[in-house]
């Protein structure tokens, strides 16, 4: 049998479509057009003043400080000091040529210069403050799209799971299951709002500030670019990793999910067979996993921002080098002219591209971490139900209760059939008891009439319509079922009673209560009816459980009803009273029992022993007792302990 570690590093490895992960998120986002159109604006906005200020920094150079130095080192005509050639003054600095935002008179005094610098300052700042308010909105937007979408995802993840059927909740932990919904759905929810939008934001800027550096000096634009293929190269490199290890890391925390969700249903258990030690080594295995899986998911993550830092400073040091030296000598670079100003705006260009690709790095760890957990949501959208229903299946009209099996074989694995030919007729308001060793397929048998699993072959009909070809919920909505463990919910008695009938008004639900025996020991609660009862029920006996699950089945009123060794796990006195209202809720109704005690068994209309899948014996109890066949020897092992002990114990009042 394959290892879970084997199925996790598995699914970590498995090649995954992240377009078109990318693309399902974005089918949610389409209900926010307009908040995205408007985050499209403010991004552009937003990134329009990053782009823009390095030019007004250089022009703050070219424009105003070299011609106010300048003018100050510049002899004055008056002192008739001889003029000398520019190039005995030093540096040849070529006149400005690219003032957006200021018009120089070569004649302006250095306090003019300094004056429309100051003005040139101010614009800057205003800028960096409009591009911080435009940021911080555009952030709110996208966090309000997100969390909308967030929201979505889970509403359609819940209600997806209702629609699967019982076997996939056999195959996948409970835990691992909740995880998807919240772990993953929260990774998400983190990924979507702000990492989301600076990612968007840092490419498109990446994107301008090239173009930008492009247009004003290609060939200086190059030598700026020169380690752009590397830094993308380590991004690629490390984030694939990164992305593998962070699917490792979903699944590792779903694991520590499902392993905890077990230890605390089953911490009496544990707390019996004295396995606390067991079950703290246990967690600490899986915890250590998880701990391990995110420390190399980290790892890459960590080492691939230094890398482009690095690179980073690279790209700096060949703007200011290649671009000292061509200004030192005088050249010019493949046909561009060189100035302090543009040296100075390409030092900031090369900062303002290099910033985002290292951010990107890190956000990116975000959304690795958000698609990684994006496809084990999509991955649980994506279950098939088993059992759909199928094109054009009908609505069942209300039943009588006629049910017929007719060659009915059901396996769980191909190849291994647990029920073999069965058939069978019961009759409107008959009761069907099911006897047999654990393991002979009773519960599978009654597990098909609701169709919790379908049939391998034959049919199984219900006054008349195949159960395959009706709507699972017109079927369901008239069958009704007792458990062995049923299960109750952390709500008040009133509406655990009411829950398969929430239209039931409060009289209908105590009365449903009375005749299940439940009445007498819900008045004594602190609260009657609205007492709020613990998780599964606790502080209740199981008896008590059983009869307010009676009461549920009384109320919902089925036409067909299914009991499932309902009083298997209680004392006999308590067994008796359910037995009281058992009678009154089977009558009328078509029933099939599974049986563990004899009082379920006696009264039945038909008495089926199963063994090994089969049918080997059929009729009343008194019949099948004078064949001294199968049923007779079960009966003289188990059922009879049952007689002598029931017969001698007092009936207990209710």
């Amino acid at each position: 049998m394959m290892s879970h570690d084997w199925i996790l590093r598995e699914e970590a490895r498995k090649p995954r479509a992240v377009g078109e992960t990318l693309a399902r998120f974005w089918a949610y986002f389409k209900a926010y057009r307009l908040v995205l159109i408007a985050v499209g604006l403010l991004v552009v906005a937003s990134t329009y003043t990053q782009v823009v200020i390095p030019d007004l920094m250089g022009q703050a150079v070219d424009c105003y400080l070299t011609p106010a130095t300048r003018s100050a080192l510049a002899p004055s005509a008056s002192a008739g000091a001889p003029s000398r050639p520019q190039a005995d003054q030093g540096l040849a600095l070529p006149a400005p040529t690219n003032c957006w935002f200021a018009t120089v008179d070569p004649a302006a005094t250095p306090a003019e210069h300094i004056a429309g610098l100051g003005g040139l300052i101010l614009l800057i700042a205003g800028l960096y403050v409009a591009g911080s308010l435009l940021t911080g909105l555009l952030s709110f937007l996208m966090a309000y799209a997100g969390q909308n979408v967030v929201r979505a995802l889970r509403v359609e993840v819940f209600n997806h799971l209702h629609r699967l059927s019982l076997g996939y909740f056999t195959r996948h932990e409970a835990g691992d299951v909740m995880s998807r919904i919240t772990n993953d759905a929260d990774t998400v929810q983190l990924a979507v709002q702000f990492p989301l939008i600076s990612v968007i934001q840092g490419a498109l800027l990446i994107v301008w500030v090239a173009y930008a550096m492009l247009s004003k000096s290609p060939a200086y634009a190059l030598v700026a670019l020169a380690v752009t293929p590397a830094m993308f190269f380590a991004t690629s490199w490390f984030s694939n990793r990164a992305r593998q290890a962070f699917r490792q890391v979903r699944s590792r925390v779903g694991d520590v999910n499902a392993n905890l969700q077990e230890n605390l249903s089953a911490v009496r258990e544990a707390q019996a067979f004295q396995r606390e030690e067991q079950n703290i080594q246990t967690f600490a295995e899986s915890n250590a996993a998880s701990r391990d899986a995110s420390i190399l998911a980290v790892s890459y993550t960590s080492a691939l921002q230094p890398t482009l830092e690095a690179l980073g400073y690279v790209a700096i040091a060949l703007v200011a080098g290649v671009g000292g030296l061509v200004l030192l000598s005088g050249q010019t670079l493949f046909g561009s002219t060189m100035s302090l100003g543009l040296i100075v705006a390409f030092i900031a260009y090369t900062q303002r591209f290099h910033q985002p690709i290292s951010a990107i790095s890190v956000l990116w760890t975000n959304i690795q971490s958000a698609i990684a957990g994006g496809e084990r949501i999509f991955g649980l959208l994506d279950e098939v139900p088993d059992l759909p229903d199928a094109p054009g299946a009908v609505a069942i009209p209300p039943i009588a209760g006629r049910v017929v099996f007719d060659g009915v074989w059901a396996e769980y694995q191909p190849g291994q059939p647990v029920l073999r030919d069965v058939s069978l007729v019961a009759e409107p308001g008959q009761t069907i008891a099911i006897v047999g060793p654990t393991g002979a397929g009773k519960t599978t048998l009654v597990h098909l009439i609701p169709r919790f699993y379908d049939v391998t072959s034959g049919s199984i009909t219900v006054d008349g319509f195949d159960v395959r070809e009706v709507t699972a919920a017109s079927l369901r909505g008239q069958i009704g079922m007792v458990l062995q463990d049923s299960f109750l919910f952390s709500d008040t008695v009133m509406n655990n009673i009411r829950y398969g009938r929430p239209s039931a008004t409060d009289a209908e639900v105590v009365a449903a209560a009375k005749l299940a025996r439940a009445d007498t020991f819900v008045e004594r609660l602190p609260q009657g009816y609205d007492t709020v009862l613990g998780e599964r029920g606790s502080g209740l006996s199981l008896g008590q459980r059983q009869l307010l699950a009676i009461a549920r089945a009384a109320l919902a009123s089925p036409r067909i009803l299914i009991l499932d060794e309902a009083t298997s796990s209680v004392d006999t006195r308590t067994e008796r009273l359910i037995q009281r209202a058992l009678e009154d809720l089977l009558r009328g109704r078509t029933s099939f029992v599974i049986a563990h005690r004899l009082s379920t068994i006696r009264h039945a209309d038909q008495v089926l022993a199963i063994q090994d899948g089969q049918i080997v014996e059929r009729g009343t109890h008194e019949e099948l007792l004078r064949a001294h066949g199968f049923y007779y020897d079960l009966y003289m092992s188990q059922f009879r302990r049952d007689r002598e002990f029931t017969e001698a114990v007092p009936v207990a009042s209710p």
